[in-house]
């Protein structure tokens, strides 16, 4: 049986990072049937692309997983292959908070044949042999003989065969630049962004956030054996390839348990499995001298830091008072000696919010060692906390506001502010972060440091940008180059000049030995 698993876009920015649930299903897919994977952040289709391929390749079962801001494509996609008259089974966070709606059992449509709830990596092999027994069930849920929820362990985890699997559709390159690089030999040809987890959960419980919900408040981990031999799996791969491949560990808090974090950052060193990798870490954990020390020699570049407020009363609000606003310039200076870069994520319309608000967070970003701003509204997701609370409260605006995704809009009042205003907030943020003039700024902050670090810096704001500004195609790439063509021609020329100069020393040693000493 051919199955296809297929993530639907977020509908906010594409070609990023495909989902780890696909590789893993992918693996745990039991033998006989050949598993077909389409990420829609990497491969963009409509319901009429999507539809043609699961004809072509005469497809008999279709997974599809998404988290709330995708569920309304998701919807539309499911209901365009059921129509087809291939089966679906949904899963993910969202599908898990809401099953009713995806089985059209809330008095809306039916989206799907069967749902998964929870972590699907016991469930799905059960899924995929009914399913070509004609035999699908409604619901599928881990849990033990006593009906309670069973969260699986981690330990063996599922070995996913990356040297051999086909990642074309997640080649970050853009294809009009790719053959020029791969022409110069640069190793530049491809380059992937791979997720891959260490562990799984959260004890935090912030308000806003789905994660203890869904993997729960336990922390399960991997062996560290595992996850390094996953390390150098990749690693031959982009070795063999010429290319390159940097991994993204999508642990909802990378450090949670330092001890182990420390034991894991080690034995990568000691098997000589360093990457570049991202993680998120919350910034009450990087404190720890060593832990950074060991971020960095273990190929560490970007940390994901959710700040969510420089308000000390916001943060209380929404139980995440473990942040302390008053350490967050000491936690990024403590990683940029290091030379580790921070994705710094801040949210607006929270209770304490106020006119102004953005100004006063750009302030302290602009005090800080530069790195990747991102800014959002405060978004209730359904059966947290928060949006219990606001629900209570009658605050919602929008009570089922992923059926109508839009971008950066809110779903309910803010106390302090209006929807419009907390818009505006949202986008003075963005345009003062990532307009010419506020790259510039970012990279000549650091005119101290080598050419080098002011050029990441440089091209990942370019790129960060289209989080919230489209620049998909080719002449959207251009007209962003074009208005940054300064710091850009700067940067290339010191580039250049700095090259020169390290060439000709390399001369003057070979020629004559003695200047060395």
């Amino acid at each position: 049986m051919k199955i296809l698993l297929y993530n639907p876009d977020n509908g906010v920015t594409r070609n990023f990072m495909p989902h780890l649930w696909m590789f893993l299903l992918q693996a745990l897919t039991p033998p006989g049937h050949e598993v077909l994977l389409i990420d829609g952040n990497a491969h963009a289709m409509n319901e009429e692309d999507l539809v043609r391929f699961v004809r072509e390749q005469d497809v008999k079962l279709v997974g599809i997983g998404a988290m709330t801001r995708m569920i309304a494509k998701a919807y539309r996609m499911a209901d365009a292959i059921r129509a087809a008259g291939v089966p679906v089974v949904m899963g993910g966070p969202h599908v898990t908070e809401v099953p009713n709606e995806a089985l059209g059992r809330d008095g809306g449509p039916r989206h799907a044949d069967a749902v998964a709830l929870g972590e699907a990596d016991e469930t799905w092999p059960q899924i995929v042999k009914d399913a070509a027994n004609g035999r699908l069930k409604e619901i599928y849920e881990p849990v033990d003989d006593n009906g309670k929820e069973r969260k699986p362990s981690l330990q063996p985890y599922p070995s996913i065969p990356w040297r051999t699997m086909d990642l074309d559709q997640f080649n970050l390159i853009p294809k009009f630049v790719a053959p020029m690089l791969r022409r110069h030999g640069t190793g530049w040809g491809t380059f992937r962004l791979i997720p891959i987890e260490s562990g799984r959960g959260c004890p935090y419980g912030c308000e806003f956030c789905t994660v203890t919900g869904f993997f729960g408040d336990s922390i399960r981990f991997r062996t560290n054996e595992s996850v390094v031999n996953e390390l150098l799996e990749l690693k031959a791969r982009a070795s063999s390839e010429r290319g390159q491949i940097a991994v993204f560990f999508i642990d909802d808090n990378f450090a949670i348990n330092i001890k182990r974090t420390k034991s894991l950052l080690r034995d990568i060193i000691a098997a000589g499995a360093q990457m570049n990798w991202i993680a998120q870490i919350s910034a009450n954990l990087l404190r720890d001298e060593e832990l950074v020390d060991l971020i960095a020699a273990s190929g560490g570049k970007w940390i994901f830091i959710g700040m969510e407020s420089i308000d000390s009363t916001n943060l209380a609000d929404v139980s995440k008072s473990f942040n302390k606003p008053a350490e967050y310039a000491a936690v990024l200076e403590r990683l940029s000696r290091r030379h580790i870069h921070a994705i710094t994520s801040f949210i607006f319309g929270m209770d304490n919010d106020t006119p102004g608000t953005a100004e006063r967070t750009l302030e302290q970003i602009r005090s800080w060692p530069p790195g990747l701003p991102v800014f959002g509204s405060l978004t209730p997701f359904p059966s947290t906390p928060l949006y219990k609370r606001l629900e209570d409260a009658g605050r919602l605006t929008r009570p089922k506001h992923w059926l109508d995704f839009r971008p950066f809009q809110m779903a309910h009042t803010p106390l302090k502010m209006s929807i419009e205003q907390t818009q505006t907030e949202i986008n003075h943020a963005w345009v003062n972060s990532y307009s010419p003039e506020g790259i510039a700024s970012a990279v000549n902050s650091i005119s101290d440091q080598p050419v080098g670090q002011r050029a990441t810096i440089l091209i990942a704001r370019l790129c960060f940008r289209g989080i919230y500004f489209p620049q998909m195609g080719r002449w959207a790439w251009t007209k962003v180059i074009a208005q940054n063509w300064q710091t850009i021609y700067s940067l290339a020329k010191e580039g250049v000049a700095t090259r020169r100069l390290v060439r000709k020393d390399r001369k003057i040693r070979v020629s004559d030995p003695s200047s060395a000493i």
